[in-house]
């Protein structure tokens, strides 16, 4: 293979990796858009639990609510603080003739 082939092939290669590494940073922003957001909710949900009649015939379960959304913030975390990268794997050793 010549080498203007190799170098062309090379470019194209890191040219489509870079939509793949944009893509996933814009998630990761979403995200942690989302995880603020649903702190920012997290509150409301605490004082609108404060602010709700104690003498209702029906109650809404403010704490079944927080739960959850501590559930799915939990969820968002877990995912934004995994390892961006693959883990190391060990070589293989190659050579099995002594």
């Amino acid at each position: 293979m010549s080498l203007p082939l190799r170098s062309t092939i090379a470019a194209l290669v890191a040219a489509a990796a870079l939509p793949v590494a944009a893509d996933a940073d814009r998630e990761r922003e979403n995200l942690a858009r989302l995880e603020h957001e649903l702190a920012l909710l997290a509150s409301e949900i605490r004082a609108a639990k404060a602010d709700a009649p104690s003498i209702a015939r029906i109650h809404f379960q403010y704490d079944d609510l927080a739960r959850d959304i501590d559930l799915i913030r939990a969820g968002i975390a877990d995912h934004l603080d995994a390892p961006r990268h693959p883990r190391p794997i060990e070589p293989l050793k190659g050579d099995y003739r002594r």
